[in-house]
């Protein structure tokens, strides 16, 4: 390998996408690499993937650009990391990717770089983007309505998103209504699994309300899994708060009890409020 080695590259800071390319060859290089980055495989790559992709919507989230900017390169690597290894068994490259998806973009956009009228409403774009992507499922013999939606999605966004593809072809309650009758009849027979089931139907009927509350979202135009990740950070917010009050009185939350810390968990949303 000492040949092909680019030593000039890897230390040219405006090199760009190739010198990343360069260093990534560098590291698996089964000679002269690092030897936690030659083992690694797709599987073993994929979890840090995901991880790095929570990573980036979490700065988004935060409205930390210079964060985003780290985090963008962080995930950048992984698909660097996917390519490399997809060259050196002979499947792809990095090349044939950017191909693919360049591709995929203009294919998408007929509007933009074909014939088509840019003249629609968003409604009409967005119905002509589903047509697009029904006929490329079709051509790699996925015919099933549900077929191509990721198994790897966090939970709630997998079933916001199959409920999504059900609605396209009318398989959907009409009216928000339905959808909140539906959250009663789950909750009714959730209580009634905890009192009278095995843990096992109790797990199935509260996967059966989450899956409903999905559906709801959809219905009222939530993103559900945003919409989670708001309430999960308003919740840290406010217990901090609730903490800091507390650490005022030089006491901790051990020292405390829940009427002293639901009192303290109001006032911080008073103040939140005022």
């Amino acid at each position: 390998m000492a040949e092909t080695r680019n030593d000039a590259l890897i230390h040219d800071r405006d090199a760009g996408i190739e010198r990343l390319l360069e260093i990534m060859r560098r590291l698996r290089d089964p000679q002269t690499g690092c030897p936690w980055d030659i083992e690694q495989d797709f599987d073993s790559i994929a979890p840090y993937t995901i991880e790095e992709a929570y990573e980036v919507a979490d700065a988004i989230e935060r409205r930390d650009w210079p964060e985003l900017e780290g985090e963008l390169g962080d995930l950048l690597l992984q698909t660097v990391y996917h390519t490399a290894m997809g060259e050196e068994d002979g499947r792809f490259s990095f090349q044939t990717v950017v191909r693919n998806i360049s591709d995929k973009m203009v294919a998408r956009h007929p509007h933009v770089f074909g014939d088509e009228s840019r003249d629609k409403s968003a409604e009409q774009q967005t119905a002509d983007w589903e047509k697009i992507k029904a006929a490329e499922r079709a051509g790699k013999a996925q015919g099933g309505t549900l077929d191509g939606v990721a198994v790897g999605l966090p939970a709630l966004l997998r079933a916001y998103k199959l409920q999504k593809r059900a609605a396209r072809v009318g398989f959907d309650w009409p009216q928000v209504d339905d959808v909140i009758a539906k959250i009663t009849e789950e909750a009714t027979e959730l209580v009634e699994a905890r009192d009278t089931l095995t843990q096992a139907e109790v797990t199935e009927e509260y996967g059966d309300l989450m899956f409903v509350m999905a559906n709801l979202g959809r219905h009222l135009g939530v993103e559900p899994e945003a919409a989670l990740r708001a309430a999960n950070a308003k919740f840290i917010r406010r217990f901090n708060g609730v903490e800091a009050r507390l650490a005022a009185q030089g006491k901790s939350p051990s020292d405390s009890d829940l009427a002293e810390m639901d009192a303290l968990w109001e006032d911080v949303k008073r103040a939140e409020r005022s």
